[in-house]
């Protein structure tokens, strides 16, 4: 018979990997490799970028305020300008003006959430002149005092090599995110010497999956990177500390506390920058203007305490090292962060992950004079994780990197706290971090919780509907809609379609309402049967299948319901799978996340309870019974 022949999978092409797979932990897909080694190179190309951007911020530092051409990273701290510091940072402030209007206005910011609106509304796609536009721009902005880190700038910059480097070749948009995530990962990985890091910062930040297709590339991309430094820049620690004994127990008691002040910070300094930001809005002059005079803050503040100025690496460093105390201390976290929120808040060009590492170490070390163990550099390195683990809401990231900068391990205990209890203030006291509130301001909105899709937990036989609409295949189409017209009309409203059976109940065909009404235009006699008008090569589900590959057949398809067969027996019905079913799958979803069980406690109580009355749930009528 012809219908013996018509039932198949989603394609005779994968029917064997369905059964192979269709209970794998994870989705697997040969195209891995592929993003594999297209990661490589990007790895590659990224510590490329992050050495161009260390070199050009080299030289325009020196040039600003040194007078001198040089491409060695040196700090703005010794320079000798006296009140001519104050316009340096203007002067990058009009030049960063002038290439954002004129230029691309996508510049403007600190970086990662530029990155994450390209993967949330640019299909993970940017244009090649983002990739020049925006280093050259964060090295002026640095170069010339911005208080600023290049590891915002180089996120986006390592995103958009990767990005542009995926376009060259028939990708998805999700596999262009892998790449791009893995071009930001690797730039990170090359300025810090921190790669394992840099893939916690794609994972927390930019990939919002954890799938081997996604994580694989982005891991070798942060190691060819990694490598690559080496050569380029030196390895690691970046800022190596004197080796601190474990905490005991009151220290690690201190180090959650510090966590929660920095998480406390962290809002305040959140606040401070799109408040300055609304500010600005305010001005009656055009948003070019605004870096110049988020550089006069700077350079008033720069010429107060230099230590302001610059990327800073230098401080950090004496942060670490317990170098810094006393008045030097508040003075550079109040100067520090109003500088900064400022100039960031002008929309200039620059990153956030070093300030805050400063603000955060300052914290610490602050902290430390009421603090009875320990130095201030070790409670400089907990404020720093702390700060950056609560402000950018990455904790595992924020934990690891401040290990991987100082090779610390002792200090992995404490750190996990610090972050942990930043992390939770930020996340009760605020609805958005300082990377997504920027991106909530352009109209779009962003959820950064990973969990697992209901989708991909069930199976197609707990939400299948076992009330089957079947009709016999010698059945007349004319006969099938006078029947449900006369009798059962809801019946037609129900069920879109109906399966189509032969004298043993077996599956031979389906039929929906669009082709009995076609059958009935070409046949105004309606003697063409079901089996006739219907359609028989099917596309079917089983019950042991997940819910999300039944969703996925039938959008391949664009069809709206499959019928649920035995794997054995690809004629025996068992079940009807369609829009209803995956609606029942989300419902439970979130019973399971809403409804709350009494625990033993209260059913014991419950159990020691007099009874006085009787209970209403006897004799009682519940609604389903009602319904039933």
């Amino acid at each position: 018979m012809l219908w013996k022949t018509g039932l198949r999978d989603a394609g005779t092409s994968t029917q064997s990997a369905n059964r192979r797979d269709h209970l794998a932990d994870f989705t697997r897909d040969r195209r891995i490799l592929l993003l594999a080694l297209m990661a490589l190179p990007i790895g590659a190309i990224s510590t490329l970028v992050a050495y161009a951007l260390i070199w050009l911020i080299g030289v325009i530092t020196n040039v600003s305020f040194y007078q001198k051409l040089s491409p060695t990273l040196v700090s703005p701290t010794q320079n000798t300008l006296g009140y001519w510091v104050i316009l340096v940072p203007v002067i990058g402030g009009l030049i960063i003006g002038y290439m954002a209007r004129y230029g691309s206005e996508k510049i403007r910011g600190h970086g990662i959430p530029e990155a994450l609106e390209a993967i949330l509304i640019g299909r993970s796609q940017i244009d090649f002149k983002i990739a020049i536009l925006k280093p050259v721009s964060s090295a002026i902005s640095i170069g010339t005092g911005g208080p600023f880190g290049a590891e915002g700038p180089i996120i986006m910059t390592g995103g958009a090599f990767g990005s542009l480097f995926a376009q060259l070749f028939r990708l998805s948009p999700a596999e262009r995110k892998t790449l791009l995530a893995a071009g930001a990962a690797a730039g990170m990985s090359a300025i810090f010497a921190s790669p394992v890091a840099a893939v916690l910062l794609a994972v927390e930040l930019l990939l919002f999956e954890w799938k081997p297709r996604s994580f694989v590339p982005v891991a070798l991309a942060s190691a060819v990177a990694a490598a690559g430094r080496v050569a380029l820049l030196g390895a690691g620690p970046l800022f190596p500390t004197p080796t601190h004994a474990p905490l005991d127990a009151q220290g690690l008691v201190i180090s959650f506390l510090i966590g929660v002040i920095a998480g406390l910070a962290s809002a305040i300094l959140t606040a401070m920058v799109y408040g300055f930001e609304d500010l600005f809005h305010k001005l009656p002059i055009h948003w070019m203007w605004w870096p110049a005079l988020g550089g006069l803050a700077v350079g008033i503040a720069g010429y107060f305490d230099p230590r302001v100025l610059g990327v800073g690496y230098d401080v950090i460093q004496a942060l670490l090292n317990g170098k810094m105390i006393g008045t030097a201390l508040w003075l550079l976290l109040i100067l520090k962060s109003i500088a900064w929120s400022i100039s960031l808040g002008s929309g200039t060009s620059g990153g956030v992950l070093a300030p805050l590492l400063i603000m955060g170490g300052a914290l610490g070390a602050f902290e430390s004079r009421w603090i009875p163990i320990g130095d201030p550099g070790l409670w400089a390195l907990i404020g720093m994780a702390a700060m950056m683990g609560g402000t950018m809401r990455v904790p595992l990231t924020a934990m690891v990197f401040a290990l991987e900068l100082t090779h610390e391990f002792n200090l992995l205990l404490p750190l996990l706290l610090c972050c942990t209890a930043a992390y939770a203030v930020t996340v009760l006291l605020l609805r958005r971090s300082i990377l997504t509130e920027k991106i909530a301001r352009r109209g779009s909105h962003l959820v950064r919780e990973y969990s697992t899709n209901p989708l991909e937990m069930q199976r197609v036989s707990e939400v299948m509907s076992k009330d089957i609409p079947t009709i016999p295949a010698h059945t007349k189409v004319a006969d099938v809609v006078e029947r449900f017209a006369r009798d059962n009309p809801w019946l037609l409203t129900r069920h879109h379609a109906f399966l189509i059976v032969d004298g043993f109940g077996k599956l031979v065909g389906v039929i929906t309402q669009g082709d009995m009404a076609r059958a009935l235009r070409d046949d105004a006699t309606g003697r063409t049967t079901v089996l006739e008008a219907g359609k028989r090569n099917l596309i079917v589900t089983y019950p042991d299948e997940l819910v999300h590959e039944a969703v996925n057949k039938m959008l391949r398809h664009d069809i709206g319901r499959l019928p649920v067969v035995e794997r054995r027996d690809h004629r025996r019905i068992v079940g009807y799978f369609g829009r209803s079913s995956v609606i029942n799958s989300l419902i439970q979803h979130i019973k399971n996340e809403q409804t709350r069980d009494p625990g033993w406690l209260a059913r014991l109580k419950t159990k020691r309870r007099p009874r006085s009355g009787k209970s209403l749930s006897h004799g009682s009528t519940s609604g389903s019974d009602m319904v039933h």
